[in-house]
């Protein structure tokens, strides 16, 4: 069971297989792996414990960042996350990032942007559309057309509490219109735009 495998100079976390959405241009649609690593599919979810195990087989003090990214929403499991976090800036100077579709909000029922406080440094959320319509129909989100706008809530509520938030579009299914309007939604939400390459 892959916990935590590297990809560049980060190390990937993966903690759970949950997602609410089926986003079209997703990498489990494609196969059980990326960047050359084995299955991430979990057969159960890893313990906090595990979890830490798990990282120190890494050589975290040479390395960029710890990333929370595997074949589901981290968020899933935010409370968890949270306490690995909280481990990692206990034992390490390492940065820490989240990649996330942004529906922690309605994952978890509340606000959750005020708890990674201090634990997360940097928050990746995939912005994918400029309009909720556009938006579910890509990612498929069982929460349905609210989420979009969740999704942008989340953003900019996380600009409050965490030093660098970051939205994405993909470069395939996106023009260069669409593009120039993403970066416009981030510049009123205060994150930056990042268009990153399908990873086919």
């Amino acid at each position: 069971m892959t916990i935590t495998y590297p990809v560049k100079n980060g190390i990937y976390v993966n903690m759970t297989n949950r997602c609410p959405c089926a986003c079209t241009f997703c990498l489990r649609q494609n196969g059980p792996g990326v960047y050359g690593s084995d299955s991430l599919w979990l057969e159960k979810e890893p313990a906090v414990e595990e979890v830490c195990e798990s990282l120190k087989q890494w050589d975290l003090n040479s390395k960029e960042e710890v990333v929370f990214c595997g074949y589901g929403e981290p968020t899933e499991r935010l409370d968890d996350l949270l306490s690995a976090a909280a481990w990692i800036k206990a034992n390490y100077s390492i940065p820490v990032r989240i990649n996330t579709n942004g529906l922690s909000d309605l994952i978890n029922g509340k606000d959750t942007a005020p708890m990674l406080q201090g634990l997360i440094d940097t928050v990746s959320i995939s912005l994918n559309a400029n309009n909720p319509e556009d938006y579910l129909k890509l990612t498929r989100s069982r929460f349905g057309i609210g989420s979009w706008q969740a999704m942008l809530d989340f953003a900019e509520h996380c600009t409050a509490y965490v030093p660098h938030v970051v939205m994405t579009v993909v470069d395939q299914v996106t023009s260069k219109e669409e593009q120039a309007e993403a970066r416009n939604i981030c510049e009123r939400i205060g994150a930056s735009l990042r268009i990153r390459p399908f990873e086919g």
